[in-house]
């Protein structure tokens, strides 16, 4: 169990609807911490290159022009196994497979406007992060809590 930081970015539909403050709720309720944060209105050339990997795929146009529309909320979340606990936290890609409680579940509509995009990976996690944010952008900080929850693994 390593630390590591993955990028989530909460789409314009999720920041248009007012969910920024419950979507980050829920990862820092499960001890996650946000290492950077910023609001931003996603530059075309950012975009492109965020989701480079599905280039030529039927629904890219869409989700480009979807993710510029309006401002997004980018973050840097960082903790235990944080890569695979955010996707489950999120809940999966297409709502209609997400089950209740998780983010998907709960608020998404399609899975275009799916409220959240996490990195896949570690290697995405670095690539996307560095994307985003630049080094100084990230922070190193303990939570008051972060003794208690993140206990060495016996």
């Amino acid at each position: 169990m390593e630390i590591e930081q993955t990028l989530v970015l909460i789409k314009p539909d999720g920041v248009q609807r007012g969910l920024v403050g419950e979507i980050i709720a829920r990862y820092e309720r499960r001890g996650l911490k946000i290492a950077a944060m910023k609001l931003l209105q996603l530059p075309r050339v950012t975009a492109e290159a965020l989701y480079a990997v599905h280039h030529g795929k039927s629904f890219y146009d869409v989700l480009i022009e979807f993710m510029t529309s309006a401002p997004i909320i980018a973050l840097a979340i960082e903790g235990r196994n944080a890569i695979e606990l955010v996707r489950i936290l999120n809940g999966e890609t297409d709502p209609r497979e997400s089950q209740p409680g998780s983010i998907r579940g709960d608020f998404s509509v399609d899975i275009t406007h799916n409220v959240v995009h996490a990195s896949d990976s570690r290697r995405n996690a670095q690539r996307e992060l560095d994307i985003v944010f630049a080094a100084d952008e990230r922070y190193e900080y303990n939570r008051a809590d972060e003794g208690t929850l993140h206990v060495k693994a016996v």
